[in-house]
C-alpha cells in the first residue's frame, strides 16, 4: 500500500492549486471531485440510482447530473444530501481506493473535500494536510469563481466542518491565504518531507 497524504480543505480553499502543485512536484493525486464527476456524468455510474431515488428531474437531457438542482435540493433537504451521499460515497471511495492502488508516484495525494466529515479519514490516510484560508477569503473566492451569492456560500460553509474542526484533524496546514508562489513553496516543502515517510514506511 502506498504512503496516502489525505488533502482536505473548505470550499473556496485552494484545494485544486495545492493538489496541482503536489503533481508538479512528482506526487500523484487521485482526485474524489473528479471521480464524482465521471460518476454523475452521461452514463456515469451512478446515474441510474440517482435517477431511481430523485427522479428525472435532476438529470439533464444527456444523460448528466443537474448539479444546480441537485444543489439545491441537497440544501433544502438534508435527507436528499443524505440519499445522494448514499449513492454516491461508496462508488467513489471504491474507486478511489483502486486508484491509490495503481497510482505510480512516491506516495499519493488524495483529495477529499470532505475528508474530516467521513469520520473513518485516520484509516484511510496516513497523513492529513489541510489547506487552510480564513472563512472571508472562503466566500469571497467561491463567490468569484462560481457565481453564486453570498448565502448560498454561506449554507454551503455551514454544512462543511468548520475550520477549527479540519485544523484539529490535521498533521500539516498549507496557508493559502496570500500568493500561489507562497503556496507553491510550502508544497515543496511538504513533498520533500513526504517523500522522505514514503521511503521509511516501504
Amino acid at each position: 500500500m502506498p504512503f496516502v497524504v489525505g488533502l482536505t480543505g473548505g470550499i473556496g480553499s485552494g484545494k485544486s492549486a495545492a493538489s496541482d502543485a503536489f503533481a508538479a512536484c512528482g506526487a500523484s493525486v487521485v482526485d474524489t471531485d473528479v471521480i464524482a464527476h465521471a460518476l454523475t456524468g452521461p452514463d456515469g455510474d451512478a446515474m441510474p440510482a440517482i435517477r431511481d431515488v430523485f427522479g428525472p428531474d435532476v438529470v439533464t437531457a444527456d444523460g448528466r447530473l443537474d448539479r444546480v438542482r441537485m444543489r439545491d435540493l441537497a440544501f433544502r433537504d438534508g435527507t436528499a444530501r443524505k440519499r445522494l451521499e448514499a449513492i454516491l460515497h461508496p462508488r467513489i471511495r471504491q474507486v478511489a481506493a483502486a486508484r491509490v492502488e495503481a497510482a505510480p508516484g512516491p506516495y499519493v495525494v488524495l483529495v477529499v473535500p470532505l475528508l474530516v466529515e467521513s469520520g473513518d479519514y485516520r484509516n484511510r490516510v496516513d497523513r492529513v494536510v489541510v489547506v487552510d484560508v480564513p472563512e472571508t477569503v472562503q466566500i469571497a473566492r467561491t463567490m468569484a469563481r462560481s457565481g453564486l451569492d453570498r448565502d448560498q456560500v454561506v449554507q454551503i460553509l455551514a454544512a462543511q466542518a468548520s475550520r477549527e474542526a479540519r485544523l484539529a484533524a490535521a498533521d500539516d496546514v498549507i496557508d493559502n491565504a496570500g500568493e500561489r508562489a507562497a503556496l507553491r513553496a510550502q508544497v515543496e516543502a511538504l513533498h520533500a518531507d513526504y517523500l522522505a515517510r514514503s521511503s521509511r514506511q516501504s
